[in-house]
C-alpha cells in the first residue's frame, strides 16, 4: 500500500507518495504552478519536448530492466513535430515506463520518482525546483526522525519484557492471582515512570486527560534512550533483591545524569 504525504512548496501543496519503497511525486501538482486551471496541458507541453522523451528514456533504460527501446526510439524520432502529441498513459503503456505513474479520478494525477519530478519542475520554474528539494528533503529528514523514534520505542518494549520477566521472577509471590500480577508490573512501572518523569502513569493521565496513549508515547528519543536503560538496570536491582524505595531513588539518579549527558542541561531534581 502507498504511503502518501503533503508538502507545502511556495503556498502550492504538493503530493507525495512512496510505492514499493520508491519516492514519487506528483507533477499534476507541480504544473500547477504555471497553470493553475489546465496541469495537464503542461505535463503535455513538457512531453512533447525532445529534450524531456530523450531524458525519459535515458532514466529508464537505467533503472527499468523491462523498457521497450523500439517504442521509446519512436517517440524521440516525432519530438519536437508540431503534430507530436504524447501522455503519461500513452507512454506508460507503450514503452512499460516506471518512472512515471498515472491515478485516476477526483484526486488522482501523474506522479513521477523524485528525480524526475524535480526535472519537471526545473523545467517548470528554477526557482520553483530548488523550493521543491528543500521542501522534500526536509519531508524526509522528518520521516528518518520519525522512524528512529519508532524503532526506540520498540526497543524500550522489548527491554520491558525483560524487566517484567525479572519481577514475575522475585517479586510476585508464588499462587499470586492475575490481578496482583497486575497490580505489581503497574507499580514496578510506575518505579521507572517516577524515576524518569516525576509521576506516575495515573497522574500523567490525570493531568493530561484530552492527550491519547500513555506518557511514554510523548517522551522524546533522548528520553525513551535512558528510560531503555534504566529498565535494564532495574531488572539487575530486582534480581540482586534491592527494596523498591532504594530502586527508585538510585535509578532517579541515573536518569538525571544519563539526562544531563544526552541533552548537556540541567537534569531532573533527585527523588529525596
Amino acid at each position: 500500500m502507498a504511503k502518501k504525504s503533503i508538502i507545502s512548496v511556495k503556498d502550492v501543496n504538493i503530493r507525495t507518495m512512496t510505492a514499493n519503497g520508491y519516492d514519487y511525486i506528483c507533477i499534476t501538482d507541480i504544473a500547477r504552478q504555471k497553470n493553475e486551471t489546465d496541469p495537464n496541458g503542461v505535463i503535455g507541453n513538457w512531453m512533447r519536448n525532445r529534450n524531456t522523451i530523450e531524458y525519459l528514456g535515458l532514466w529508464e533504460t537505467l533503472y527499468n530492466p523491462n523498457f521497450n527501446p523500439l517504442e521509446f526510439e519512436g517517440f524521440r524520432n516525432k519530438a519536437g513535430l508540431n503534430a507530436f502529441t504524447l501522455s503519461p498513459t500513452q507512454w506508460i503503456e507503450a514503452t512499460k515506463a516506471i518512472g512515471l505513474i498515472t491515478k485516476a479520478g477526483r484526486y488522482g494525477g501523474t506522479y513521477a520518482r523524485s528525480d524526475i519530478a524535480f526535472k519537471f519542475a526545473n523545467w517548470v520554474s528554477v526557482e520553483f525546483e530548488l523550493y521543491l528539494v528543500m521542501e522534500f528533503q526536509r519531508l524526509k529528514a522528518d520521516e528518518q526522525k520519525q522512524l528512529e523514534w519508532s524503532a526506540k520505542r520498540e526497543l524500550s518494549k522489548i527491554n520491558y519484557r525483560i524487566h517484567t520477566d525479572a519481577i514475575k521472577s522475585n517479586l510476585i509471590p508464588a499462587e499470586v492471582t492475575r490481578e496482583q500480577a497486575a497490580m505489581k508490573y503497574a507499580e514496578e512501572a510506575d518505579v521507572l515512570n517516577v524515576a524518569m518523569f516525576g509521576m506516575t502513569a495515573k497522574q500523567w493521565r490525570e493531568a493530561n486527560p484530552d492527550l491519547k496513549g500513555n506518557i511514554r508515547d510523548y517522551a522524546t528519543i533522548n528520553e525513551l534512550i535512558c528510560l531503555s536503560n534504566m529498565e535494564n538496570i532495574n531488572a539487575v536491582f530486582i534480581n540482586d533483591g534491592m527494596p523498591q524505595g532504594e530502586r527508585l531513588v538510585k535509578l532517579n539518579q541515573i536518569a538525571i545524569q544519563q539526562m544531563q549527558v544526552l541533552e548537556d542541561n540541567e537534569g531532573r531534581k533527585l527523588l529525596k
